[in-house]
């Protein structure tokens, strides 16, 4: 089903009072939700899994608050897809996904559910429809583990001793991603001491499987020898588990409470995300804290702090926040659109908050492919000095140097915007890209491991971060930076897909790919009729709507023939995306941009659904993990359109000849 068409709104006919009152419009409603500290922190939503999981966490642990459950429940069974496949999707409109499904299920059926209530069965029916229970991924059938729903051998192992493998072994904790070693140990310590939740209410799900847990043998899949080969040494660890002496066992567990409990991060929680926070719950659990533990009941906090209760009595849980992402682009989005007092006060309150929220001092994980590096990025979330990352890093010192430049005030944050430039050129990887945490994260054979089978262990380069950051050093003009430049920009060209697109790790998809590099490549002067440039934006003028808007759909994380397409249906945050793609190659006076701005235009809405955001969409608008986790950043619609017409207004009031 396709998403809601907006209706249009009703301005004046006069394209360019539309534009103004459109902006004013926008500008207003942003500047209606900035904090009185000066940040914005808008909503984080992604599918039921997250809210599935705190239900049952609760349970895990036996302190069940039955008022949250029930708004948790609520939200969740509001997500169910009833009227097409009866499960629940990764994302608006999308297929079934069994293991969300799963514990959507299975945090309904605890929340008091009869399984024979008519969306239980419908569930029910599409899950063993599809294999059943059996053929959830990894993480979900280590969940089953744990509420003795399937065996152990239905889960990877993981044995803790991992922690004290030498660094050179194929697998070792600074060879994966950030999110990955964050939430992998807590979770050998569940593995390997065979986790038991407390489930009070004995719920289970035996309904749910094909065959008996107990008599399935097909839990695992292997496609390549590589996979085929981690399985057969998956089968000679778990023989030799009883093997282990309990005094190793005791060692790797004290070392990974060691490793863990430093990077708990106060009550912005372990890694700042959802699924080291509750591993780290349940493994104190495990281990014996006691509720009123300090470290566990600030765990308890950080992830209680992530629930959004909303109006309707409905209430879900954020995989984790993110107000120095929304507030940098935010700002970026206000700093043209007016030049009046109250504007330019938000936008510099807005970078007040963010300058000392710069990590200066702690050297995180990055630092042990980077020892010599002095710390100096910025983070996702409020706090989370460990894992500061580039992409944020460049939109914030981007915006600083921006907007005080040739200004009274165009030293207040040089030293700040020199540290991030230094460290952001000390996190290139060797081949010339940026990823988003970490420097030669490309230890692909691990992506193989049983553990892996959402195949999203790794933080490689990627294309939309290294035009981010591409577009910040180039905006800076550092004569030192040129060597690092040219690196980045023989990346890009070859991660250059045929058609002229670029994939997005970190938004959907390609026209959020194709912007972040085409924006990156004009910054540092490319010239942008360049035949492989041009490729890019042809693509981009090739994917236009009738309609004049563009939308992509999070099908074509599966699929990328669908690159830049979604049935049609024009989105407001990919029309803004393409926009801006589009004016950094010069094509702000084309018939391409004026069409994609009159669908801005005809499409804000007269009041958003939240206030701020105009162009409201249900539709998400980025992957966690692609293929397996997606978002809906509900600032994206608020702040990106209004971007985009105000700098349609700066460029075509540039382009027109003077009298």
């Amino acid at each position: 089903m396709a998403p809601p068409t907006l209706a249009p709104s009703r301005q004046p006919q006069h394209k360019k009072d539309r534009i103004d009152q459109a902006i004013d419009r926008a500008r207003h409603a942003l500047m209606a939700r900035q904090r009185p500290d000066g940040h914005w922190c808008f909503e984080f939503e992604t599918d039921c899994t997250i809210s599935s999981e705190y239900i049952l966490m609760m349970h895990f642990i036996d302190e069940i608050d039955d008022v949250l459950q029930e708004k948790l429940a609520r939200y969740i069974r509001l997500k169910q897809r009833l009227d097409t496949h009866g499960g629940w999707p990764l994302y608006h409109d999308g297929k079934l996904d069994m293991s969300c499904t799963v514990k959507a299920y299975y945090a309904l059926k605890a929340a008091g559910d009869s399984p024979d209530a008519p969306h239980m069965r419908r569930a029910r029916e599409a899950i063993l429809a599809q294999g059943g229970a059996a053929k959830s991924n990894v993480f979900t059938r280590i969940l089953l583990a744990m509420f003795e729903q399937v065996p152990w051998r239905a889960a990877p192992y993981v044995p803790v001793e991992i922690m004290l493998f030498p660094r050179w072994a194929p697998f070792h904790l600074d060879k994966v991603s950030y999110w990955a070693r964050s939430t992998m140990v807590p979770l050998f310590i569940l593995c390997s001491m065979k986790a038991k939740a407390k489930n009070p209410r004995n719920i289970g799900i035996a309904e749910l499987f094909v065959t008996p847990p107990d008599q399935e043998r097909h839990y695992f899949g292997t496609t390549t020898f590589t996979s085929k080969l981690f399985l057969v040494l998956d089968k000679l660890g778990r023989t030799c588990d009883p093997l282990i002496p309990s005094s190793l066992r005791h060692k790797a567990i004290k070392r990974a409470e060691a490793w863990f409990l430093p990077r708990m991060n106060g009550e912005d929680g372990l890694g700042g995300i959802f699924p080291p926070m509750v591993n780290a719950l349940e493994a104190m659990d495990l281990l014996g804290y006691a509720k009123d533990h300090p470290a566990r009941a600030t765990c308890l906090k950080s992830l209680q702090k992530l629930i959004v209760h909303r109006d309707d009595g409905t209430a879900f849980c954020q995989p984790c926040v993110s107000p120095v992402w929304d507030t940098g682009w935010a700002a970026f989005a206000l700093l043209r659109a007016s030049p009046d007092e109250a504007t330019q006060d938000a936008v510099t309150r807005a970078m007040e908050w963010l300058a000392p929220l710069q990590e200066l001092e702690l050297k995180g994980d990055w630092a042990e492919q980077a020892p010599d590096l002095a710390p100096g990025g910025w983070a996702f979330q409020y706090a989370n000095a460990y894992y500061p990352d580039l992409d944020d890093t460049a939109v914030v010192a981007g915006l600083l140097h921006v907007a005080v430049r040739g200004t009274p005030r165009e030293g207040v944050y040089r030293e700040r915007i020199e540290r991030a430039a230094d460290w952001l050129i000390g996190m290139q990887s060797d081949n010339g890209g940026f990823a988003a945490f970490d420097r030669n994260n490309t230890h692909y054979h691990i992506n193989e491991i049983p553990f892996a089978d959402h195949g999203a262990m790794l933080d490689p380069p990627t294309e939309d971060v290294s035009g981010r950051v591409l577009a910040f050093l180039g905006a800076l003009g550092r004569p030192q930076d040129k060597p690092a430049i040219e690196r980045c920009l023989t990346y890009l060209h070859g991660a250059q897909l045929p058609d002229g697109s670029y994939w997005g790790r970190w938004g959907t998809n390609y026209i959020y790919g194709t912007w972040s590099v085409l924006a990156g490549l004009a910054l540092v002067g490319e010239d942008m009729q360049q035949p492989w440039i041009r490729r890019s934006v042809d693509w981009l003028l090739a994917k236009q709507h009738a309609d004049g808007g563009w939308g992509e759909t999070n099908d074509s994380f599966f699929d990328p023939e669908l690159r830049g397409t979604n049935g049609g249906v024009s989105t407001p945050h990919s029309t803004a995306w393409a926009l801006l793609g589009l004016f950094a190659a010069g094509e702000h006076a084309s018939d391409a941009a004026r069409r994609g701005i009159e669908w801005l235009l005809d499409h804000q809405q007269p009041q958003g659904e939240q206030e701020a955001d105009l162009w409201y969409h249900p539709s998400f608008n980025a992957p966690g993990f692609p293929r397996v986790f997606f978002l809906k950043y509900h600032g994206y619609t608020a702040y990106f359109p209004l971007w985009a017409l105000t700098r349609y207004r700066q460029l075509m009031a540039r382009s027109r000849p003077s009298r």
